[in-house]
């Protein structure tokens, strides 16, 4: 499940005109498919797991007429996940969605490393530069509640 699936409605996609950087696939829905995935997410099933999906299209890339759909997460996306099990009281099953579920539904041994996170302010930045343009990321421009700890 995508940071986006689970934060985003189709309204996003066309609030005040079209907006490219919200377009994905598949497409937004309303908000009560949203609130369906956001439920699901935090179960704690282990049939719902984390893939972000990111897609760092460049800016002249997504704003075309035929524009690439993919939104680009990654930089922000385990402090997305946390928003939201935060919000609906179930970080004690972030670790689950975020870390072992995806890798026992696929067979692959469960990670040694660990990462932390931690309630803080973290700012999204507009635009970040690619060697050729530059990609906006998920939450551009946002100020997050929470941040990954750089060990």
């Amino acid at each position: 499940i995508t940071p986006q699936h689970l934060l985003l409605d189709r309204n996003a996609l066309f609030e005040g005109g079209l907006r490219p950087h919200a377009y994905c696939l598949p497409v937004l829905k309303r908000e009560r498919h949203r609130l369906a995935v956001v439920a699901a997410a935090v179960s704690g099933s282990p049939r719902f797991f984390l893939g972000t999906d990111s897609a760092p299209h460049g800016v002249a890339r997504k704003e075309a007429a035929c524009g690439c759909a993919g939104i680009f997460n990654a930089p922000f996306a385990l402090e997305s996940y946390a928003a939201v099990f935060d919000a609906e009281g179930a970080l004690d099953r972030l670790g689950g969605f975020a870390s072992e579920h995806g890798a026992r539904f696929y067979g692959l041994p469960l990670n040694e490393g660990a990462m932390t996170l931690e309630r803080a302010r973290a700012t999204v930045p507009e635009r970040i530069a690619t060697e050729d343009d530059a990609v906006v990321p998920f939450h551009a421009g946002e100020t997050l509640g929470w941040r990954v700890v750089e060990d």
